[in-house]
């Protein structure tokens, strides 16, 4: 069935909109060019879009040419702006953008231990308050929230979970209460893993796993390019993962036993006590870097027999710090449990990866509500 001329006009905007944004300025013909729409077609698009304060004039071509210069066409970036927020365990970070995701102000604070669940609270709120008022911003579009634990798939809530701070599940209320903002909460596993699809290590795979290695241990897992939560938001809760080498089993109200008791930073720290090191020193360290990837491959070995990713990606503090060099021993013990092949990789982003993927979804919805959804969806 052909779609209906509404339908058919959106398509064309929607389609117009992202050219916009991932090849920057454009003038008409350029549109018309990598649209395949008709000149008379782009014409009509390009002055619905300004009439809708979606598109302005933001320059003239400079490529010479008899006659007046092109028009040059860009989004207004500054129609919505965007926020997206990092909280750990004892800090929080903030950044905001414009719609197109230039950086405009970003902050972090700490965040004490006993400082009780409402000024935890306050500290944070207050904070992207000061920031989103320093990038000149007078009011926020869309905030999303990158935050350790389960999220709800029905819900889309924070759900309660063992060893994480209450503030962290009172902020997402609280936010929606003070800002005449749309609020997103996600895990900041599978953040870092969006971010490192879109921008990062895995920008050219469809399958892959993230293991978030910090204080906690995490994966998230993307395949087919999407990512994968499960019936209740768990998948990737591989701190859980029974394997050798540890104290016990774990329980489902502790992950002591598990995966995690093997590496998280804590039990990174240890080991490099072990051998007499530092955690700065040991992970610069080739014997400690061959130990440590011993440990990491048999968590790996586990997700690439069950999933077969192709690709693990290490993220989190010690798949940052550890960089290349674990990353290769990792591959190469991986290799030794697995007849699957598995590439192992480092992050590429860091500890921007959780602020970067929250961004993304961020700037993703925005532009859903402001330019309508995909063409797909359409």
């Amino acid at each position: 069935m052909a779609a209906s001329p509404s339908t058919a006009r959106a398509i064309n905007d929607r389609l117009a909109l992202r050219l916009l944004q991932g090849e920057g300025p454009l003038t008409a013909t350029q549109l018309k060019t990598l649209t395949g729409l008709s000149r008379p077609t782009v014409a009509d698009l390009v002055e619905r879009l300004r009439e809708s304060g979606l598109v302005h004039v933001v320059g003239e071509s400079g490529a010479e040419r008899r006659g007046p210069n092109a028009k040059l066409y860009g989004i207004v970036a500054d129609r919505a702006h965007l926020a997206a927020l990092d909280v750990r365990t004892r800090s929080v970070s903030v950044v905001v953008t414009d719609l197109l995701g230039t950086t405009l102000a970003e902050a972090s604070a700490p965040v004490g231990d006993d400082s009780g669940t409402g000024p935890a609270v306050d500290t944070a709120v207050t904070l992207l308050e000061r920031t989103t008022k320093e990038a000149g911003a007078d009011r926020l579009h869309t905030v999303a929230v990158g935050a350790p634990g389960l999220i709800d798939p029905d819900t889309g809530e924070l759900r309660d979970s063992s060893g994480l701070p209450a503030w962290h599940r009172r902020l997402v209320g609280v936010l929606q209460e003070r800002l005449p903002a749309r609020v997103l909460v996600e895990n900041e596993t599978n953040l870092a893993a969006f971010a490192e699809l879109r921008e990062g290590a895995a920008r050219d795979r469809e399958d892959f796993v993230l293991l978030w290695l910090g204080q906690g241990v995490g994966a998230a897992v993307v395949l087919d390019g999407r990512l994968r939560r499960g019936a209740s938001g768990g998948a990737g809760e591989i701190g859980f993962l029974p394997v050798p080498g540890t104290s016990g089993l774990p329980s489902a109200t502790g992950c002591d036993g598990g995966f995690h008791e093997l590496a998280c930073t804590a039990a990174v720290e240890a080991l490099a006590a072990e051998h007499g090191l530092d955690r700065s020193a040991a992970l610069a360290d080739g014997p400690f870097l061959d130990a440590l990837a011993g440990r990491l491959a048999v968590g790996a070995a586990a997700v690439a027999s069950v999933l077969d990713p192709g690709c693990v990606v290490l993220g989190g503090e010690t798949g940052h710090q550890g960089g290349t060099a674990l990353a290769a021993r990792v591959e190469s013990a991986l290799a030794t449990l697995s007849p699957l092949r598995t590439e192992v990789r480092p992050t590429t982003l860091g500890d921007t990866a959780v602020l970067r993927g929250a961004l993304l979804v961020a700037r993703d919805a925005a532009q859903d509500v402001l330019f309508g959804p995909p063409a797909e969806r359409v």
